[in-house]
Parts: C-alpha cells; structure tokens; sequence
C-alpha cells in the first residue's frame, strides 16, 4: 500500500475545535516528545562563521563563559560533554525554568505517573544521564563539577550586541558561547473553550505530572485527548489506576504519523482489551464545568458529550522560541534554523534539541525531531563541535520508541522501536501476539523498519538496516512466515 509520509501532516488546534483554528508547529517526546517536522527539501545553510573563543579570564569572577539555557535532556547531555572535556569547572553556566536539575523527561508519561503500589518513577531516580546508561547528574553532581545553575528563573531576554542575558527575576548574565535548549511547549487548548480549566492538564515537567497524579488520587473518569505519544502512553498508565478511560482523537487511527491502518488495529485492539474506550474522528468543542469550575465533560462537535472529571490533553507540542526568534526560526518546520554543528545565524550561538531546525543529512532535507535521542546526541555533537577541531556534520537516523502497560501486574508490557523514514510501500509480519513488524519500501529500498517486543539482538539490527537502506526483495519479504524469518531476510539484504 503506497502511503505518503505521515510524518509531515501538520496537527493544529484547528483540528481540535471549532472556535478560531489556531496552528501548532508541531510533541515529550519525545518528552518528549516525539515527532519529526520536516521541511519537503534541503535548504543550504547560510555561511556561519565561528566566533573566537571569549578568554576564559573576561568571566572568572562571572563562571559563564559558556552559558546554556534551559533545563532538559539537552541541557543535562551538553553539561556531561563539556565535562568530558575539561571545560565546566568555573566555566559554564545553566539557567533554567524548571525546578530541578535535568532528567530524563519521557519519564513523565511513562512509570512516573504509575499509583504508589506499581512502584513509580520519583526523582532523583531518572536525572540525566541515566536513560543512556551514565552517571546520573543530581544537584550535587552539578556542584561537583564547578557548574554554576540558576532554577525557576527562565531567560526573558538576550541582547546580541552585548552578549547579554536577562532573567525573570532581573539577573543579568554575560555569555562568552550561547547554547539554547529550551525544548518545546505543550500546544494547548484555548481557554475560552475550558482548555485550562481545574481538572484538566498538560505534561511537560514534573510540576505538570505531579498535578495530574493528584487528580488522578481523585478520578473516577479520565478523558485522554490525543491519540500520539502522550495520549498512548498516559491512557495506558490511567489503566494501571483502574480508572474509565476513554481516549479521543480527530484522525482515523492511534499515531497516525507513523502507524500504518493495519498496525494501530492490532494496538487499538490491546488497549480496548484493557477496558479502554477509543473515540476516532472526534473534535472538541469545548469542555464543560460544573459550579465550582472544575471540570465534567468533553463536548464533542457532534453534539455528543464523555464525562469526564479529569482531562488530559496530549495534542502536540510548538517550539519553545521565547526571546530568540531574533536568531532566525526555519518557518517550515519552526524552531532556529541552524547548520550541522548547531550554530545558528549569530556567531556565537548554538541551538539543539527540540528548539533547532537542522540539516537531516541522509535524507538531505531540513527536521526538527521532538524526541529524548535527538536531544541527547544534538547536545553531545554541538558541544564537541564548538571546544574542538571537529566539523563534521551531524548525521542523525530518526529513532523513535513508545513503552506502556510496563507496570507491575500488567498482563503485557508493550515496547516499539522505529528507525529510519515511514516512506513508500509497506510490508507487515506478524500479528502482534507475540510481535509484529513493518517494514517500509520505497524505490526497492529498505527505507525504515519498526518492531514490536523484539529481542535485543532484534533491535539491535533494526538502525544497521535503516541506516543502510538495502535493496530488499519485497516478494520474498512478504512471503515470510514469521517476524524472525522477515528480520533475516531484511539481514540478509545488507550483504548483497
């Protein structure tokens, strides 16, 4: 079946609601979030001249020779590279909104939001760098190591000139290097149609997960709207709560950016197993309150209405430019544009993570990728780009990955893993029980593979594949009998 790239269809409040269609950029999770923005085709950088080092002298008494701002995986992976090379000690700088040191954010809608007696996540468990095996990065550890971090006080503005900072609560900080890595903000609902209504949330830090578990502690009904990462990932953990959960989302199926029909049946089928309700082609008109303010329903715009006394919106996620649009946003696929080694139009400054628009370089287009790998390997190229001789350009292979229903007592614990692009035909083996893969093709290609309760070994052949893209013979790929056999025929391909 040809399909065309789901990946670039744009998800809008405008599909959300009836009251004045508002455009979203774009989701944790990457979290995540998890989505690739893509611009249809390579734009050349802009020429990008590197600034001299500022000596490290001008900001002894200052400690910000290099300053990043924000407060996530980004941030946490870029401070363990300047680390690894000698540079943090007195030297860099961490300003932040958040309220703690950074973590590992798809955390959040995964075993942080598990009841007590399914053992969940809590800090400082999943502080960076742990979701990548390293040295978990509290607090401490940044002290430790001569960072100077400054928490809930997120930068309002920057003065280029001047290499200048200003903070929410006045400070004002010099910088030598810039490094932007505010991440994404969660797309939300107007408030005229309820969208911030008490009962109803959003998660992107803990603050946001902690609020939804005491609604949670509470709720007797949830309505989960979004049928992506978030939406997927935070019904399945409503699940492990016991509590009538209905997802609703405005397209045909679960995921649609990624999943082919046949895949989100067999996903749709499990979650409706689980006692949960799936409403497709929904849109919300708006949310109803009772007396107190709080919430009681989903309006749905076919005058139908859920119950609901907890809403949790999952319906993607824009860019967290804040002050720096000054630096020249990528109006394709949002976010600062900036060139393989992450710099941005001003000398000077870098952008990684969700917040940067960068070449896809295999696949010679411009992305933006919202997801926990891109954010840790854009943090770990740029800062290796900017305190050595390394130009080589960033080669990124899309990964993404989703696990739910891992809690305790859970009758089967789903995890995915998709590498490459979701282009071309498709091939599909398997069904579901006990895995199932797909297989895209295009041009006789092997373009992107994704694989369901695979073994490690499996999973392991799964980015040697997208990242070589074999010719594959697609007749005889069908014609396997089971997923193992599929995967050898794919493994096969990479010797011809």
């Amino acid at each position: 079946m040809a399909l065309s790239n789901p990946t670039t269809l744009k998800h809008g409040l405008s599909m959300w609601c009836n009251h004045q269609p508002m455009n979203s950029a774009s989701s944790l999770g990457g979290l995540k979030m998890n989505r690739v923005h893509f611009q249809p085709s390579f734009v050349p950088s802009r020429s990008f001249s590197r600034r001299n080092y500022v000596a490290a002298s001008s900001f002894a008494n200052e400690n910000r020779e290099f300053v990043i701002v924000g407060g996530g995986n980004s941030a946490g992976y870029a401070a363990r590279t300047f680390v690894e090379h000698g540079m943090a000690n007195g030297k860099l700088c961490i300003v932040s909104k958040e309220a703690f040191a950074p973590y590992e954010r798809p955390a959040l809608t995964k075993a942080y939001l598990f009841p007590l007696d399914k053992k969940p996540a809590r800090l400082p468990g999943f502080h960076t760098c742990v979701g990548s095996g390293g040295e978990r990065q509290t607090p401490d550890w940044y002290k430790e190591q001569g960072i100077e971090t400054f928490y809930e006080d997120p930068v309002t503005g920057i003065d280029i000139e001047k290499q200048t900072l200003t903070t929410n609560s006045g400070k004002l900080l010099k910088y030598g290097s810039l490094i932007v890595a505010t991440g994404a903000t969660a797309s939300r609902l107007p408030d005229k149609i309820g969208g911030n209504l008490p009962g109803v949330h959003y998660i992107r830090d803990v603050a946001d997960a902690d609020s939804l578990i005491s609604s949670l502690e509470k709720a007797s009904k949830v309505v989960v709207v979004g049928g992506g990462y978030i939406g997927m990932e935070v019904a399945a953990a409503t699940v492990a709560w016991k509590l009538d959960t209905t997802i609703i989302f405005p397209e045909e199926h679960l995921l649609q950016r990624l999943f082919t029909p046949s895949l989100a049946q067999k996903y749709e089928q499990f979650y409706q197993e689980n006692g949960v309700k799936i409403v497709k082609g929904a849109s919300i008109k708006s949310l109803e309150a009772n007396s107190d303010g709080h919430v009681t329903a989903v309006r749905l715009d076919n005058g139908s209405s859920i119950e609901a006394d907890t809403v949790v919106i999952g319906i993607g996620a824009k860019p967290a430019v804040g002050p720096f649009e000054k630096l020249g946003l990528n109006k394709n696929v949002g976010g600062i544009q900036v060139d393989g080694q992450f710099r941005t139009s001003v000398p000077g400054i870098f952008a990684i993570g969700d917040v940067s628009a960068f070449p896809l370089k295999m696949y010679n287009r411009i992305a933006r990728v919202e997801h926990v790998d891109h954010a840790r390997r854009s943090a770990q190229h740029c800062i290796k780009a900017l305190l050595t001789a390394n130009t080589s350009t960033y080669d990124y292979l899309p990964y993404f990955y989703s696990r739910v229903f891992e809690y305790e007592g859970s009758p089967r614990k789903i995890w995915w893993q998709f590498f490459g692009d979701n282009v071309g035909e498709t091939v599909e083996i398997g069904k579901f029980d006990p895995k199932v893969a797909t297989f895209w093709i295009e041009s006789g290609k092997l373009k992107g593979v994704l694989l369901e309760s695979g073994s490690p070994e499996e999973f392991q052949l799964l980015p040697k594949l997208a990242r070589s893209q074999p010719n594959v013979d697609k007749a005889k790929l069908q014609s396997a009998s089971s997923v193992e056999e599929a995967l050898e025929i794919a493994r096969a391909s990479l010797q011809d």
